[in-house]
């Protein structure tokens, strides 16, 4: 329960630890106030916890669970089918990448996952175009490439928009961010958690503590939980949303831009109880074109700058090599 003392100051004692959730539509829809609540909650929230929850916004619940249900027929394939779209030399940025290949930056055990990756489909005009990875399809899942690239499409333009509100509660120019993912080499994620019965559950988990590579992640549902964000007292915080909301938050490139005013949460996904069950999510991860520069936003820089100035596909492939993907 909130408190106040005598100085007017509050005190959370006794509050209960919770990602907030908060409105997209209210900033697609809503008044001029409503848009600035908005950034105000999406702000206070990313600060407080490095993540928030979505509980409306503008991807179709229907596109997401097509989705998931093509995705779910392609990781039951048998393992030879699969393996014909794993490129062991493209750092894991399209296709197939196999169970227990990647593993958390400086951390030898593997995770217990499998995935697969769709990018951007690029034009010839693009100066990314035969830069980044063309995307692989899997012709034994009918209908495997329309929905993912519709999904891609509508998620990518829910991230300018978060990006945006973002942009204003950092004080950055307007346009920064809808320039700095223009043709940018954001990824759909598509992850199966197997059956955890038989693996050394001691040692590898699901996914291993980890702070994401990119500027925001926003993961569409979960078949199962196991999210966890490391809160600020050190304990594990789970990050429960509801069927239909979108869990955002914040990476390590975003941290960079903003000189640490928003940081990159530690978060994991821990083994289930039952290890008979199975677990499939969605993350997006957003990334600037592979040329941006990550130099901190003047508007951020303060008492100095805490990060140096890299690119964003210099700072992608460190990052690659460090989890075992390059």
């Amino acid at each position: 329960m909130l408190e106040t003392n005598t100085n007017g100051q509050d005190l959370w004692e006794n509050a209960v630890r919770m990602v907030p959730e908060v409105s997209l539509l209210s900033y697609v829809n809503g008044s001029e106030a409503d848009k600035v609540k908005f950034v105000d909650d999406l702000f206070g929230g990313l600060k407080e916890y490095g993540f928030v929850i979505l509980k409306d916004h503008t991807v179709d619940q229907k596109k997401v669970d097509k989705a998931y249900d093509l995705v779910h027929e392609f990781f039951h394939l048998p393992l030879e089918t699969k393996m014909k779209y794993y490129n062991q030399t493209g750092g894991g940025q399209r296709g197939y990448t196999p169970f227990k290949v990647e593993h958390a930056k400086d951390n030898p055990n593997p995770d217990l996952k499998e995935f697969w990756h769709v990018g951007r489909e690029l034009t010839q005009e693009s100066p990314y175009f035969g830069v980044y990875a063309p995307n692989m399809w899997p012709t034994e899942v009918a209908e495997f490439k329309n929905v993912l690239l519709d999904l891609w499409n509508t998620m990518d333009a829910a991230s300018v928009l978060l990006l945006e509100a973002i942009g204003k509660g950092l004080d950055a120019p307007e346009g920064y961010f809808k320039s700095l993912v223009k043709d940018g080499n954001s990824i759909l994620r598509t992850i199966h958690y197997p059956a955890t019965k038989g693996e050394d559950t001691a040692n590898s988990i699901r996914a291993a503590a980890h702070e994401d590579i990119n500027l925001i992640t926003m993961l569409v549902g979960a078949t199962e939980s196991g999210l966890e964000l490391l809160d600020k007292d050190g304990t594990w915080l789970p990050v429960k949303s509801k069927p239909g909301q979108i869990v955002v938050d914040t990476g390590d490139m975003m941290k960079r831009l903003s000189n640490e005013v928003l940081g990159a949460t530690t978060h994991r996904v821990v083994n289930p109880d039952n290890d008979g069950t199975a677990r499939f999510s969605m993350p997006f991860f957003v990334h600037p074109h592979a040329n941006a520069s990550l130099k901190v936003l003047p508007s951020c820089v303060g008492e100095g700058e805490k990060w140096p100035d890299i690119t964003a596909n210099e700072f992608l492939n460190q990052r690659l090599r460090e989890i075992g993907l390059m």
